[in-house]
């Protein structure tokens, strides 16, 4: 585990689960480890393709789609493999994944914007203390560049979907919007510079088509308020000892609603 994970502050995908109730964050943050899905884990290797090449070759073993672990054999081959891996403190990788991978890699490359947006500082690390709640908070950012004479934070997406609306639904699905609010907020309280914000997507099946989202001020600014909203409910939970559920604080009853 690394010093990122290790730091005090709260991160954005931890918080981001504090707006289903402070019962399901609380829940998530004692039951974290071995939560990564077979998803999050394509999704982390493409991030590190994408964004440095060399660390991915060296941090991934890759190991034939072919091996038949149902066999005495299979399994041996598979056991060295795992502990291959152990010894050498890389992720093991199947062939198709690491493939799939490297295609995505280059198709990127070949769409102009995309490939200029993520040519910048990439991974950056920013701590701050919020002025407001005294929490402590932190954001890893993809990349850091300039684009149009502005400061900008680009930020990679695997996605099912660039077609009209669909990364949109998938932006309030899992709280990208409110990503972009934090992650401006966490810069700027680290550089004192405003910057703007732009996803790229690109889609996770052939031929791996990429498209870029450009976010207006407006859209960043409800993310912010979204910022303050979670970070105010994570600070009195945290001060009241009162990790609510759906009923709210205190157990307040929800209200009936007629149609």
């Amino acid at each position: 585990m690394g010093f990122y994970e290790e730091a005090e502050g709260i991160r954005r995908s931890d918080l981001w689960v504090i707006n289903k109730t402070p019962m399901h964050f609380l829940y998530h943050m004692n039951h974290r480890e071995g939560k990564d899905t077979k998803a999050l884990a394509f999704g982390i290797a493409a991030h590190m393709a994408i964004l440095d090449v060399k660390q991915f070759t060296d941090s991934y073993l890759v190991f034939s789609d072919d091996i038949d672990r149902r066999t005495k054999a299979g399994r041996e081959i598979f056991y060295n493999i795992m502990q291959r891996a152990a010894e050498t403190g890389k992720t093991v990788i199947t062939e198709e994944d690491f493939d799939t991978i490297n295609e995505m890699r280059r198709a990127v490359a070949l769409d102009p914007l995309a490939n200029s947006l993520l040519e910048g500082k990439h991974e950056q690390e920013y701590y701050w203390v919020d002025d407001l709640t005294g929490e402590h908070c932190k954001c890893k950012v993809d990349c850091v560049t300039e684009y149009q004479g502005k400061p900008y934070i680009v930020d990679y997406k695997t996605t099912d979907s660039c077609e009209d609306g669909a990364f949109e639904r998938a932006a309030r699905k899992y709280g990208y919007q409110f990503q972009a609010g934090m992650y401006c907020e966490g810069l700027f309280q680290n550089t004192f510079v405003e910057h703007g914000f732009a996803f790229v997507a690109q889609e996770k099946k052939p031929p791996y088509a990429s498209r870029v989202y450009i976010c207006d001020s407006e859209w960043i600014r409800r993310g912010y308020d979204k910022f303050r909203e979670l970070i105010g409910v994570y600070h009195y939970c945290k001060v009241s000892g009162d990790w609510y559920g759906y009923e709210g604080p205190e157990g307040v009853p929800a209200e009936l609603v007629e149609d």
